[in-house]
């Protein structure tokens, strides 16, 4: 569900209540452990964390890299984690971490689906948003566009 909301606090004032609450704590926990340098904006439709095309142009589309985003979806709440999934060592250790802490792991290619906030490990995400500094994930971003071509 791709969000026409101008502002994060629109965004978020918008949703219900109880995702209201659990897009509320994720982003505390996304905000609290954001390396320096990426900005949070409302972009693609959802909440996003990206390095600003000021600071890093060279996109394949001339969009800004996105880091993270946290969006609110039909029928579930997501965290979408770039870092970590591309870089597969990053990923790896991400799905090892989530087993052990027995909550029930629901992920895509580059997202954590969670339906409502007990289902998600918060320092788990916190950890995940802490991975890498800026200059690391565009250097990641870099090695893989080199890679595809």
């Amino acid at each position: 569900m791709r969000s026409e909301a101008k502002t994060v606090i629109d965004y978020i004032d918008n949703l219900p209540t109880d995702r209201k609450h659990a897009i509320s704590k994720v982003r505390d926990i996304i905000l609290s452990n954001l390396p320096k340098g990426i900005e949070e904006v409302m972009n693609w439709g959802m909440i996003a964390y990206q390095v600003p095309i000021k600071s890093y142009a060279n996109t394949y589309n001339g969009q800004p890299l996105m880091y993270a985003a946290l969006a609110s979806q039909k029928n579930h709440m997501a965290v979408y984690l770039s870092g970590i999934y591309s870089d597969e060592k990053l990923r790896k250790k991400f799905i090892e971490d989530y087993k052990l802490t027995g909550k029930k792991m629901d992920l895509g290619k580059s997202c954590v689906r969670f339906r409502k906030i007990e289902d998600i490990s918060l320092e788990l995400i916190g950890s995940a948003i802490s991975a890498l500094d800026v200059k690391s994930f565009i250097e990641l971003y870099n090695s893989v566009r080199s890679k595809k071509g």
